[in-house]
């Protein structure tokens, strides 16, 4: 990520936090393309044809973030780890609609075999991925955020590091060992 508009954007994450209401209408254009990057990181893990495109999925994060009121941003790192953790949220959510329409309504019965061999792995990795996110936040919850922050948002290990108020040599050694972690819980789920 570019520090050029960084003054600019912890400017208006503070107004905005302070209750500012023009404050997200100024900062977006500020953080567009920084969005789009990280939404076109996120679809490009996603099956070709997914139905939901980085636009949509930036407009569903700015839906639930402009939802969010007293929140007390630290600078535009926090913001873009907060940014990726809500489209990771919106991807999620999607594949858990997506798996639940497969299950039921108009859906054409089919057996268990024919369904087998239609099954979308990459909504089904979504969905692994989140859960062994979670497992992993439920014992070290420091780990998850980087995972989050690096591997979803995009951040370097400096960003993230100043986003989770550590050190740089802290947020290297945790991001090694959750991907370890998150590869040998992966592979189990396979």
């Amino acid at each position: 990520m570019s520090d050029s508009s960084s003054p600019n954007v912890t400017h208006l994450l503070v107004a905005w936090g302070n209750g500012d209401p023009h404050a997200f209408d100024r900062l977006m254009p500020e953080v567009q393309r920084e969005l789009h990057r990280i939404a076109d990181r996120y679809m490009a893990g996603e099956r070709p044809g997914h139905d939901l495109q980085a636009t949509a999925l930036i407009n569903e994060a700015y839906l639930r973030l402009v939802d969010w009121k007293d929140v007390q941003w630290a600078d535009r790192a926090h913001f873009f780890a907060m940014a990726a953790n809500m489209m990771r949220r919106v991807l999620v959510d999607h594949a858990r609609h997506r798996d639940r329409a497969k299950r039921g309504g108009e859906a054409i019965q089919v057996s268990l075999v024919e369904a087998a061999a239609v099954a979308t792995p990459e909504r089904a990795e979504v969905l692994a991925l989140d859960e062994a996110l979670q497992r992993l936040a439920a014992f070290d919850p420091r780990k998850s955020r980087i995972v989050e922050m690096r591997f979803f948002g995009g951040l370097s290990l400096e960003e993230t590091a100043e986003a989770l108020n550590v050190s740089v040599a802290m947020v290297r050694r945790d991001w090694s060992l959750a991907r370890a972690w998150l590869s040998r819980e992966l592979k189990s789920v396979r």
